[in-house]
């Protein structure tokens, strides 16, 4: 795949919540919880996108290209969306970003570009079930359990769409004036759950609880960003050792980069688990406000 070490540790944490996921799955399909096969359709999706995310699906132009901001700068990606690159520009000729603040910046767009990869997977899923669902020429109850499902899905890609435009909108205000400093986070993942959360039917108190655990959870994102960079660095020093033949210094840095790797897994792993969880929570949050 030629992945870089950061990739490759990503990778695996996806792999790893996919495998949990699909185990819980298997317990519940069992019991007889998963009838309508709507968690075995998500599942499949969530296996899709990580797939596509890691130029796993045969497509060659789907792999995201190579890159991280210590490595290689911000210049060797693309956004595929012509208004994020006009306003990745605009940003990065302002001259109102800190090398800092154009990194923090450019991880805002790749997720925002993640996103909209994703809401057109579920798209793309959506319209087969529909031409199948279509062609079904006598109604019946399956196709009554087919019918709330398709319900359900264009619920999901409602709400990923208003994640979309809400994230552009962010994007088009900071790329314009830049970073708030009274802003109350900054992690991208960490402000799409908050500005859904204050969406969602929570109460004062329930809001309240749900901002202290996005507060816990955005430090446990800048850990495991603290340990790409430290792995990515790691990686680059082995690759220099290797050229020179000295082995005990090779083995030295090679134990020190695999404890990097596994602890860079580990944080991914329960980064994703978190994310999971907290976005599980506020969708039942606005699916009750629809209701």
């Amino acid at each position: 795949l030629h992945l870089s070490a950061v990739k490759l540790a990503e990778l695996h944490s996806d792999l790893k919540l996919q495998e949990k996921d699909e185990l819980s799955w298997k317990k519940l399909k069992a019991e007889g919880l998963d009838e309508d096969g709507e968690k075995e359709a998500k599942l499949r999706r969530n296996l899709n996108v990580i797939m596509t995310k890691y130029g796993m699906n045969g497509k060659k132009d789907s792999q995201l290209v190579d890159t991280n901001y210590i490595k290689d700068g911000t210049e060797s990606d693309t956004l595929d969306d012509p208004r994020l690159e006009k306003l990745w520009s605009k940003a990065k000729t302002s001259g109102k970003f800190s090398d800092e603040e154009l990194d923090k910046l450019w991880r805002e767009f790749k997720h925002h570009k993640e996103k909209i990869r994703e809401y057109n997977i579920l798209l793309e899923t959506v319209s087969r079930t529909e031409d199948i669902h279509k062609n079904v020429i006598n109604p019946s109850e399956e196709n009554l359990v087919k019918e709330e499902i398709l319900h359900n899905k264009h619920r999901e890609l409602k709400e990923k769409l208003r994640s979309i435009n809400q994230g552009f909108e962010r994007l088009r205000k900071v790329s314009h004036q830049g970073y708030d400093t009274t802003s109350e986070f900054e992690e991208p993942r960490v402000i799409d759950l908050w500005d859904m959360a204050k969406s969602a039917n929570f109460t004062e108190k329930e809001l309240e609880s749900f901002r202290e655990e996005l507060k816990h959870f955005e430090a446990k994102i800048e850990k495991h960003h603290h340990y790409q960079k430290q792995l990515e660095i790691s990686h680059q020093k082995l690759k220099h050792i290797e050229g020179t033949g000295d082995k005990d210094h090779l083995n030295r840095n090679k134990e020190k980069y695999a404890m990097l790797e596994e602890k860079t897994k580990e944080l991914g792993y329960k980064v994703k688990k978190h994310l999971q969880d907290l976005s599980s929570r506020i969708s039942q949050g606005l699916q009750h406000n629809e209701l």
